[in-house]
């Protein structure tokens, strides 16, 4: 049995009835237990009943963070090696049918890349690409991994889901972590999001983190894009799979993001929107859920929001992020992604990190401690 088996026994219009029938008795007894909280715990915390809520439920985010991570803040960067796509996407910058000019980096412009994130004091990097295996698949994969992994203790990637067998064999070479988002758990909305190319498969997208656990990866992130369905919905299926995934793999570490989807050329507007208080409210119902998750937010966030997020749950911030191949050296002015908020370079976040009381961290786990 998969996530994907235990997935097909969930009703979509349930979950979601079950989420906003929560009540104000039902969010204090989540607030107020004492043991490990379960995924009716997490309807509550994320339901339109516990938006008065807000105030303990910080409280109680900022003492489970603390007590877990102390008064660190991970930083990590992207390198986006190509935005070669063979899929159509709705909400994406790179999508096939997005006229743009495609760029793949060569072995020589991965070296300035690489040269120019290791001044700026990083040593976890993230690698991303649109996906296209026939350009940028495990092979072009392996080749990266080779260059980049002297320079780096951690790497993680964010690419096109992979066979099993694959990601045995890239892990060896250095790879740490995979990123790997089902955009909705939503399969109608999926599908119209995802017309044509293999992201359109749900069924396999899905069955993605199961192929990592097995394969043995050190440590798995998971998320949904908000905005494309109900966000408490995304948010619940989220949590059940990552309740899995820690029954099933429970040697992998994990971590979830919080993407709010953002405008690129072309865009996409949100079917559902988030603010603010709303996405804080989701970061402390998912710490108060379970208190060893990784909690990631990116540049796609304003940098009022993240300035004042730090002590809320949050254990991982980017820093200077470029969202186009080649963005930091080789091809600044390429068409990004999508756009990124706070624009502060890596030293500005680092001292606003600081600022707050917390230590900038900017590797994650090491070889040398396994």
């Amino acid at each position: 049995m998969t996530f994907k088996d235990i997935f097909a026994q969930y009703n979509w219009d349930e979950v979601k009835a079950g989420i906003y029938d929560k009540t104000d008795r039902d969010v204090a007894h989540a607030l107020n237990k004492t043991g490990k909280r379960d995924l009716e715990d997490f309807k509550a915390l994320i339901s339109p009943a516990a938006a008065k809520y807000l105030e303990p439920m910080a409280q109680l985010s900022n003492q489970l963070t603390q007590k877990r991570f102390g008064k660190t803040i991970q930083m990590y960067l992207p390198m986006y090696l190509s935005n070669e796509c063979q899929n159509i996407c709705t909400y994406c910058g790179f999508s096939l049918d997005n006229p743009l000019r495609r760029v793949t980096l060569t072995d020589a412009q991965i070296r300035r890349e690489v040269e120019v994130i290791k001044a700026l004091g990083y040593d976890h990097i993230l690698l991303v690409t649109g996906e296209a295996n026939k350009t940028v698949g495990v092979d072009y994969f392996k080749n990266a991994l080779k260059l980049i992994k002297p320079h780096f203790s951690h790497i993680s990637m964010e690419v096109q889901p992979l066979d099993q067998q694959d990601y045995e064999e890239l892990i060896p070479l250095g790879l740490n972590t995979v990123l790997v988002y089902q955009e909705t758990y939503h399969k109608d909305d999926y599908k119209k999001h995802h017309p044509k190319g293999k992201k359109s498969n749900f069924d396999y997208r899905i069955d993605t983190p199961d192929r990592l656990g097995k394969a043995g990866i050190h440590k798995i992130g998971l998320g949904v894009l908000i905005g494309l369905e109900d966000w408490r919905t995304d948010c619940f299926f989220t949590a059940a799979h990552l309740q899995y995934m820690e029954r099933n793999y429970w040697k992998t570490k994990y971590s979830i993001s919080f993407p709010r989807l953002r405008p690129f050329s072309g865009g996409l507007e949100p079917k559902v929107e988030m603010n603010d208080r709303e996405l804080v409210q989701t970061i402390c119902a998912y710490r108060i859920f379970n208190e060893e998750v990784e909690l990631s937010l990116s540049t796609r966030e304003t940098e009022k929001f993240r300035n004042h997020i730090i002590p809320l749950g949050i254990t991982s911030i980017s820093a200077g992020s470029k969202t186009n191949p080649g963005g930091y050296a080789v091809e600044p002015q390429s068409l990004e992604q999508f756009e990124i908020s706070d624009e502060r370079t890596p030293a500005e976040i680092a001292q606003m990190i600081r600022t707050c009381g917390y230590e900038p961290i900017w590797k994650d786990w090491d070889v040398v401690y396994s």
